[in-house]
């Protein structure tokens, strides 16, 4: 629906509200207090560990408040709130281009961390964590996904079409921080248009542009490392272990920015969509801005049935539009149509979840373990292998809500191996 719709500025805001919870991880911590003057691009909270990230003012104005808001992961998250003065100010040394062939990798890679970088495509998961692989996983590929493979989302393609030089400018800082010459980027056959173009762009560098087959959930990290190098990631197993790293592409285009313009992650493309708007829109959105006001923009329709962050398969349902955007916001879909009410009735073990499960996972053998709270027996089953996408409860005839029920299991799972 917003495939054709270019990608547009939203309007600035007068208020950002910065969570500090906008990657997985710990929490980032904040290193300014209420009443202190920012600046664009300042660092207002600092990475709460290894496997953290940094979080920026996106606009130049005065810290009014620190303290939980609305989040949308449900419970209510510390935020740094900036009042935004509109004189859009650059703290210093941002917006500054530099000439990034000639760091190091070790120097990319702080760069990277320090710019609050995180996983664009949703997981949010730090970048500069997965720029960084123990040194016996020896790393000989890396591939860009270009794939996203949710109905709706359309951020991703019109970034690939509209801004090419950033996307393969920043693989290439990823294959350099990686240390690696060869690089791949899957896009769908469904994109041919965005194919041609990375294609054209990244030849002259030894990036290799992949058409893939149209399927859910082609995108998912294991599904294209298979689907483009032929290897299967072990049970238990990371990408590393088969010598190969993904990133999104609007990961590496928010790379590039980091590394040759000295511009930390301020702001991300964010797919506008649904039958709940008059006009469905692709828009740059200011880190930390509130929902509401967008979808306004969008002509938000009375009668809406569910809001939904990011896409129909994966995405998190929202109780209301006032919740501030964050890095992982890839989309958001206002429905009306095909919501419905379902009662889940018991499993009629027709095995239609065994048979599309993109991982050869048993669902309904974990969601009713999880029904009974047999963790262990869950664990045993290789629930941690659930990449959640969401297959097993659309296909299934009773209305189960499997993979939430899964979800439940996986928490329980890694509280239990924390103790």
């Amino acid at each position: 629906m917003s495939k054709d719709q270019p990608i547009k500025q939203a309007p600035t805001p007068d208020i950002v509200y910065l969570s500090l919870r906008q990657h997985l991880g710990a929490p980032s911590k904040a290193v300014v207090k209420v009443g202190d003057l920012v600046k664009k691009g300042q660092i207002v909270a600092e990475p709460g560990g290894f496997v953290s990230s940094a979080v920026h003012s996106p606009v130049s104005g005065k810290v009014k408040e620190i303290k939980p808001h609305p989040h949308m992961m449900g419970p209510l998250a510390d935020a740094v709130v900036v009042e935004n003065d509109g004189k859009d100010e650059w703290f210093e040394g941002c917006n500054v281009a530099t000439n990034w062939e000639s760091m190091t990798p070790e120097q990319l890679k702080e760069k990277i961390r320090m710019s609050g970088i995180v996983g664009l495509g949703g997981a949010t998961f730090p970048t500069h964590v997965k720029l960084s692989p123990p040194p016996e996983k020896k790393i000989d590929s890396a591939i860009l996904n270009g794939v996203e493979c949710e109905p709706y989302l359309t951020a991703d393609y019109r970034l690939m079409i509209e801004q090419p030089d950033r996307v393969v400018e920043g693989f290439r800082i990823i294959m350099k921080v990686l240390g690696v010459s060869k690089g791949y980027i899957g896009v769908e056959a469904n994109k041919p248009d965005a194919y041609i173009i990375m294609k054209e762009k990244g030849a002259k560098y030894g990036i290799e542009a992949v058409m893939l087959k149209v399927k859910y959930p082609q995108g998912a990290e294991k599904q294209l490392i298979s689907a483009i190098l032929g290897r299967e990631v072990p049970s238990g197993g990371l990408p590393m272990d088969v010598g190969c790293v993904v990133q999104n592409v609007g990961t590496a285009a928010a790379i590039y920015d980091a590394c040759a313009k000295n511009i930390p992650l301020l702001t991300r493309i964010m797919t506008v969509s649904g039958d709940g708007v008059s006009h469905t829109a692709n828009y740059n959105i200011v880190l930390g801005q509130m929902l509401g006001p967008i979808l306004k923009e969008c002509g938000l329709k009375d009668g809406i049935r569910k809001l939904v962050f990011g896409g129909p398969m994966m995405g998190l349902a929202e109780p209301s539009e006032n919740i501030p955007l964050a890095k992982g916001n890839s989309g958001v879909l206002a429905l009306i149509a095909g919501v419905e009410k379902y009662e889940p009735r018991m499993c009629i073990r027709c095995s239609r979840c065994i048979d599309h499960c993109p991982m050869g996972l048993n669902p309904s053998v974990l969601s009713l373990l999880s029904d009974i709270s047999d963790f262990t027996s869950m664990e045993k089953h290789h629930a941690m292998d659930c990449i959640e996408c969401g297959v097993c409860t659309y296909m299934c005839p009773s209305r189960r809500m499997i993979v939430q029920q899964i979800k439940l299991g996986k928490q329980r799972i890694l509280a239990s191996r924390k103790k």
